[in-house]
């Protein structure tokens, strides 16, 4: 059987992607080396714009209904004092949610299915199916050892940082940076929580949420050149980091953890020329950057709709594929290169600039302006209706009367 697309990853972008390709009627084949429900190492917090698009998507009351609680309250302490928004959600749905990943890659491959997306699971692409310099299909393997090959018109990886078609296809990467920060995280249980919390401490940070079964995520960062120091005794580490923050402290060892330490290093900044003859790339494949902002998940999302947008604009025969694609190449960058840079900007630890906490002191116990506030920063609002001048400077002026 020849397919319209193949789809290589079955994770949040490419599953994704695949499900909305289906949807537009296309034939799409979408492999996985794992078998699903199955869990990967990741951050795995929702926000800004990514619990609407589930909305749109028909998806987000079926996240919910797993028990993962929504995220309406946000509490940022840069060092200075805590500064929480509450009651913050547009268009019906949350500032945020945590679903673990187990959980949320096996609804989109659920999706996928649904919308007619055939789904081979433990299936490894060994090598590209080529045709002069222009990419067919795939060739691999099943969980049996069968060779299979497989042909599409498109063949999309979505298969992670280390993307192997990306390697096979010689997508060349730019505005690179190494790594600049490692992570440790784990959950606990019977731990009093209100929503999601970023904590900074010089260059330390704590960020948790809750999720599924009742369990608070916790995540600890620290810089790159630390990552020996804290592997040698990661809870001793972990913990010193939290004692640091009182309040968050209390209530953990008040509390239990529930599942091991996992952690990361490897954590590249950078991103890839998402398209050629017959391929493209999608998700971290495509873009990668530090967690420190946890936008990963989100624009995996805005990008699997973007290129399906672009895909299916191709298969209308108006245009050559590859002028929608460069067009998913141009809206992908202009939608992330600003988070780009501010993520970078965080993940080395840079201390809040004057103005920033200069606001941060104006907006302290005027709860209606905080809210304002965080609906404008998380996108959930226009970012101009709050984050402009004369806005600004009323908000100041009010504080110093």
């Amino acid at each position: 059987m020849s397919f319209d697309a193949i789809v290589v990853g079955a994770r949040c972008a490419g599953a994704a992607t695949a499900m909305l390709l289906a949807r537009f009627g296309h034939r799409v084949l979408l492999v996985d080396r794992a078998s699903f429900p199955s869990d990967v190492p990741h951050g795995h917090f929702i926000h800004r714009n990514g619990p609407r698009q589930l909305a749109r998507w028909g998806l987000l009351d079926r996240v919910l209904a797993t028990g993962c609680p929504p995220v309406t309250s946000m509490t940022v302490d840069l060092g200075d004092f805590p500064l929480t928004g509450r009651h913050l959600s547009a268009e019906g749905a949350p500032l945020g949610i945590g679903p673990r990943r187990f959980v949320l890659d096996k609804i989109l491959v659920d999706a996928a299915v649904a919308a007619g997306a055939h789904v081979r699971e433990r299936f490894t692409v060994d090598e590209l199916v080529v045709d002069g310099d222009a990419v067919v299909g795939v060739r691999g393997h099943d969980a049996g050892g069968a060779v299979v090959t497989e042909r599409a018109t498109i063949t999309i990886g979505a298969d992670g940082r280390h993307s192997r078609l990306a390697r096979m296809v010689k997508a060349d990467a730019y505005n690179a940076v190494p790594p600049l920060t490692c992570w440790y995280f784990s959950y606990w249980a019977d731990v009093p929580n209100d929503g999601v919390e970023l904590y900074v401490r010089g260059t330390r940070a704590v960020f948790c949420f809750p999720t599924g079964d009742g369990l608070l995520a916790v995540f600890v960062v620290w810089p790159a050149s630390e990552f020996a120091n804290v592997r040698a005794d990661i809870e001793r580490e972990f913990m010193a980091v939290i004692d640091d923050v009182a309040p968050l402290s209390d209530r953990l060892r008040n509390g239990r953890r529930a599942e091991r330490f996992l952690g990361a290093s490897d954590l590249p900044n950078f991103l890839r020329k998402p398209f050629g003859r017959g391929w493209a790339l999608v998700g971290d494949a495509g873009c990668h950057k530090d967690p420190y902002l946890a936008l990963g998940i989100r624009d995996a999302f805005r990008d699997a709709e973007l290129l399906a947008n672009a895909i299916n604009a191709g298969f209308s025969g108006n245009a050559p594929m590859e002028l929608p694609l460069a067009d998913y190449e141009y809206k992908r960058n202009e939608a992330t290169i600003a988070d780009y840079k501010q993520n970078l900007e965080s993940a080395r630890f840079r201390p809040p600039p004057p103005d920033v906490l200069e606001l941060r002191k104006a907006l302290r116990g005027r709860q209606a302006e905080i809210d304002r506030f965080f609906l404008a920063y998380q996108g959930m609002a226009p970012r101009e209706s709050f984050f402009n001048v004369s806005n600004i400077q009323r908000v100041i002026e009010t504080f110093h009367r």
